[in-house]
């Protein structure tokens, strides 16, 4: 597993000279909301995340117990295949665990490795409300947003690291060092998490519909989601939207896919 990790390091590593020098000419652009060109050379392929992504996938199944209870794991087995075919992807190469967990989560992981928590499926009406939970974690996986966040979170810390040479280190440099780390946590990475996450969403409903799964299931579960929770951060300090954002882009789509469009 270290060597695994050893290789993906080297790689940025070496990307980080590269951007220190653009960016001690004066273009730390990572800093803005909605600059992609550079996070990009720090984004892993597909192929590396799943490298990293199958040594922790075997780690969790050793740290968490699972469960073989048919009542749970012959619902999501049965609803799998059909939202990742219609995800364009071969459910030959697709893996789904269920961990004993009253958790009300469930994961994606690089490589086609989803995880679902009995808490979560407990509380799933149908098989069209495990398709909707089913459709986003996949949709992570095909967009490779894993990959692209990790691109984005080393390409905000070079970033950093180039503005703390260059500012020195006086007490007034510090303090304008933790301002531009708050830039780059709130200003960049938090909200390209909620980007994703509503993404997620829109693509995994329309896998749904492919799948001739009940979409209007997934503003139902996400409105049961919404109702048990005991409050939740501002949004715009949150990793994922919150679920008034979420239940108004799918009813949005929603309406798109029953429109015919």
């Amino acid at each position: 597993m270290a060597e695994k990790y050893n290789v993906l390091d080297q790689k940025v590593t070496m990307s980080r000279r590269a951007f220190a020098k653009a960016a001690a000419a004066g273009s730390i652009v990572v800093l803005a909301p909605g600059c992609e060109t550079v996070s990009q050379a720090f984004t892993p392929s597909n192929e590396q995340m799943a490298q990293l992504a199958g040594s922790a996938w075997t780690d969790l199944k050793q740290q968490q117990p699972t469960t073989n209870d048919p009542k749970y794991t012959s619902r999501v087995r049965r609803v799998m295949p059909r939202i990742i075919s219609a995800a364009n992807e071969n459910p030959a190469g697709w893996e789904v665990e269920v961990f004993a967990s009253d958790d009300l989560n469930a994961f994606a992981l690089p490589g086609g490795k989803i995880g679902f928590y009995t808490g979560i499926l407990d509380i799933m009406a149908n098989d069209s409300q495990i398709a909707t939970v089913m459709g986003h974690e996949v949709a992570h996986v095909k967009f490779n947003h894993a990959g692209e966040r990790y691109g984005r979170t080393a390409a905000a810390q070079a970033g950093l690291s180039v503005a703390q040479v260059a500012l020195g280190d006086g007490g007034a440099s510090q303090v304008a060092l933790q301002a531009l780390g708050l830039g780059a946590q709130y200003g960049v990475i938090l909200p390209f998490s909620r980007q994703h996450e509503l993404e997620a969403d829109r693509y995994g409903l329309r896998f749904m519909h492919r799948a001739n799964y009940d979409v209007d299931e997934a503003v139902r579960f996400w409105e049961n989601m919404s109702s048990m929770k005991q409050g939740e951060p501002p949004e715009f300090l949150a990793t994922h939207p919150n679920d008034a954002t979420r239940i108004a882009q799918l009813r949005q789509e929603i309406a798109v896919l029953k429109g015919g469009a």
